[in-house]
């Protein structure tokens, strides 16, 4: 894990526990909880990806999520992939210990390369059955179907080893004007032919809807019958000096549209959804926590 840090359990946890501007919504959270026990309802660990595993553990009780996807990863992560052997395990045993769980891991990891197999066998042993996979950009000097080709041909040899293991990776779309997944129709022309227990998509509504505008639910249709979690977030159109732009907001507060989960409930899918706090107005500590409840009763709310 990384060096520990100078922010503890006080700064996250213990002051957190002196705001009580969200304890009327405890209600809704029982009575949500009881209607929908098919999902697990997640978070990506990154915001306090400098917390030790014990930390962690707490933090995500407090909040009151299943619990965690866990960045394994270099960059943005919380376990060095070269120490996922020594440090996975201690945060599945602290999160495991208070009735949480790892239940995703996400990695840098786009082909089979020996660190790539040491973390996945890792995840595997533990018991953890889902992993994102890493994100490749398209490049100027190359032609896209060139891309999507050898990305897809990639993806093919890392539903085989997925198989051989018992884990479910997944693609996560993003937006923006280089990155392969952000159309959508590119994820589903590589994944088409594989079996989605092995490999599928991290279905995130938040860059779909950024990306698809009207059309998101045509993606999301086309998509469903792979996904692995479902990813949620929310976004508003802000006009600035360099014309408009996407903002990260709080959840609900934005474009994304409660439909989505209306529709999710009327469909099969049983895996866990994950909560991603990408806004800069989410704050440290107290304000973060209480950011995250905040998200969490939203969430509550529109599934209810």
């Amino acid at each position: 894990m990384n060096p520990p840090s100078h922010i503890t359990r006080r700064d996250f946890v213990a002051k957190a526990a002196l705001a009580t501007a969200f304890t009327a919504v405890a209600p809704r959270f029982v009575r949500a909880e009881t209607a929908t026990p098919r999902f697990k309802i997640i978070a990506f660990s990154k915001p306090f990806a400098k917390l030790n595993a014990e930390d962690t553990a707490d933090l995500v009780a407090d909040v009151g999520w299943d619990g965690i996807e866990c960045p394994v990863r270099a960059v943005a992560g919380q376990i060095a992939p070269e120490r996922v052997e020594e440090d996975l395990p201690k945060m599945v045993e602290a999160l495991k210990k208070r009735g949480k769980e790892v239940t995703i891991v996400t990695t840098e990891i786009t082909k089979i390369d020996p660190l790539a197999e040491k973390v996945l066998r890792t995840t595997a042993k533990l018991g953890i059955k889902k992993y994102r996979l890493g994100f490749v950009k398209y490049t100027e000097d190359k032609p896209v179907p060139e891309t999507v080709r050898e990305v897809g041909a990639a993806l093919k040899d890392l539903a085989a080893l997925n198989h051989e293991l018992g884990l479910q990776g997944g693609w996560q779309n993003h937006s923006g004007a280089n990155m392969v997944g952000a159309p959508l129709w590119d994820i589903w022309t590589m994944i088409k032919d594989l079996d989605p227990r092995d490999l599928g998509v991290c279905f995130d509504i938040g860059h779909a809807t950024l990306e698809g505008g009207l059309s998101w639910p045509i993606q999301a249709r086309l998509l469903e019958p792979f996904y692995v979690a479902v990813y949620l977030k929310d976004f508003r159109w802000e006009k600035t000096d360099k014309g408009w732009e996407p903002v990260w907001c709080n959840f609900g507060e934005g474009a994304v549209h409660q439909s989505f989960l209306t529709k999710l409930k009327a469909s099969s899918f049983t895996g866990p959804l994950s909560q991603h706090h990408e806004y800069k107005t989410l704050g440290t500590g107290p304000e973060m926590i209480a950011n995250m409840k905040k998200d969490l009763a939203k969430l509550h709310e529109w599934l209810a």
